[in-house]
């Protein structure tokens, strides 16, 4: 007799179902064997499951016991498939009932979908990637799911579908059975969770920098990409922290995307479930390119996917290795980035805003002089001309002044600049739809919505010709002016034309094609 339990793998960020089959045969001597292309953790996981099974009471069957992992093609990776064997040796022995029906008060383990580490006296571990596998099973027409406990309130996002947390492996024999009730998790408050969610640095803590906290609002309102340029200690790490608290809250769908990224990561917190504020990451310029981009021989998120839908921080960007710098330049332009791996393709999302900072030399600071401004292009030349191609906004942030740096908080805050940018993006997702900020206009629906007026036609003309400027800044600065007439609310309209204090701001937010 064949038992079968369904399970699932993660493949990136998803999920895909996997059934798990126990055939035992007590005419032979005791071995155990897993087929399925199971690795060295999924292999080792009858070790686990017999010291389990022991610890809490329940017999392991003699003789030989073959366990397949279906479909046998596909590689099966991770401790996830300790639960759904335990409960396939235990339905094949008789213990469990799987076929539970009416008056029996258990639950049918097939229309379940089963997925838990185990440890050696019966308590079951988190896992990756349970929101993925709860969105399967849902989408599969399955009644449920059974996860670790501490995967409960992340599977419970998805909703429509009934998410049992257990604790230990009697929980799920009582659970299946009908020895015990457990109430499904509650599902997940996303939108008050998203309300309630609060950025750690405010703007107005910020001394003086008027100017940069301008450009941060016009990159925040069109979700254009930004460095920051100026001398050590003037404040750039400080406002890119501050920077999510001017975005928009994430919308719920927003919110599912990010979480289930950093579900199949293991990086989500098991307390909230969900990833409610847009996330900020900022690895260190000695990370490697796996590392920033995705990627090892398993694949898995990198820097760049786990902030989808936030922002990634650069810190001293020219300090990074080229080749690491190099590799951003696809997902800057795609939102997604693609490993490809001799077993299979895998595609991780990477809508991210991309703000970075560095010193004008390696000392930290402008040195004067005819020397000093070559060791400054020297220190800028470490930045390729694509890469900054591919950034909308640079900006200088200056040296702040004493009389800055001893006065109060009087600059503009947090809450001011959410409530433009919150305008700007709502004048242009009524003119663009939901899901296109500006700058991810192409140039044909730069000619449709971002029209120009003589003046402005005859500026940048000239602005092309004398920085030299490439035809992929010619559309960053007309994106960067639609965005500028968007918080100038007088000039939002679809047939409004951009005019030239609009294009002359955007052309002098590219400062590094000056220097570069």
């Amino acid at each position: 007799m064949v038992t079968r339990v369904h399970s699932a793998l993660i493949e990136g960020i998803d999920a895909r179902p996997v059934e798990v089959e126990v055939d035992l045969d007590d005419r032979g001597l005791a071995k155990e064997t897993v087929v399925g292309l199971p690795d060295a953790a999924v292999k080792e996981s009858l070790d686990r499951v017999k010291a389990a099974m022991a610890n809490a009471g329940y017999p392991f069957p003699p003789g030989k016991v073959l366990i397949n992992l279906a479909p046998a093609d596909v590689r099966k990776e991770g401790p996830m498939y300790d639960l759904p064997v335990a409960v396939g040796l235990l339905a094949a022995q008789g213990v469990l009932i799987t076929q539970a029906g009416p008056g029996t008060g258990g639950v049918d383990p097939r229309t379940f979908v089963i997925a838990g580490e185990l440890a050696l006296d019966g308590r079951v571990r988190p896992i990756k990637g349970a929101l993925a596998i709860a969105d399967m099973a849902r989408r599969r027409g399955f009644a449920g799911v059974i996860v670790p406990a501490g995967n409960a309130s992340e599977a419970a996002v998805v909703g429509g579908i009934d998410v049992i947390g257990v604790s230990t492996l009697a929980e799920v024999v009582g659970v299946l059975s009908g020895a015990l009730e457990i109430e499904p998790h509650p599902p997940v408050d996303v939108e008050s969770l998203i309300a309630s969610a609060e950025a750690p640095v405010d703007f107005a803590d910020v001394r003086g920098q008027e100017g940069v906290k301008r450009a941060i609002v016009i990159a925040a309102a069109g979700s254009h990409n930004l460095v920051m340029v100026g001398p050590a200690g003037t404040g750039k790490t400080m406002m890119a922290k501050a920077l999510p608290g001017i975005l928009p809250p994430l919308s719920p769908t927003e919110a599912i995307e990010t979480t289930r990224v950093y579900s199949a990561a293991g990086m989500l917190d098991s307390e909230q479930g969900i990833v409610a504020v847009r996330p900020v990451r900022s690895p260190h310029h000695t990370a490697s390119a796996p590392a920033v981009v995705g990627g090892g021989i398993v694949p898995r998120p990198g820097e760049i996917s786990l902030a989808h839908h936030g922002v990634l921080f650069l810190d001293e960007l020219p300090e990074f290795p080229r080749p690491v710098l190099e590799t951003l330049r696809q997902p800057l332009e795609d939102d997604v980035v693609t490993i490809a791996r001799a077993a299979g393709t895998v595609r991780f999302p990477a809508r991210f805003m991309l703000v970075a900072a560095m010193n004008p030399s390696h000392k930290g600071g402008a040195s004067p002089g005819a020397a000093g401004q070559r060791e400054m292009e020297r220190y800028l030349g470490r930045l390729s001309g694509p890469l900054l191609d591919r950034i909308d906004i640079h900006v200088e942030a200056p040296s702040v002044k004493y009389e800055e740096l001893r006065s109060g908080p009087v600059g503009v805050s947090s809450a001011d600049m959410r409530a433009q940018v919150i305008r700007a993006r709502a004048i242009a997702r009524g003119r663009q739809g939901e899901d296109r900020t500006n700058a991810r206009l192409t140039g044909r629906q730069l000619d449709r919505w971002a029209p120009l007026d003589q003046t402005a036609e005859t500026l940048l003309g000239q602005a092309i010709t004398e920085l030299g400027l490439s035809a992929r800044a010619y559309d960053k600065i007309r994106r960067v002016a639609r965005t500028i007439a968007d918080l100038d609310e007088r000039h939002a309209g679809d047939e409004t034309p951009l005019t030239s204090s609009h294009v002359a701001e955007a052309v002098g937010y590219r400062l590094l094609d000056r220097r570069v």
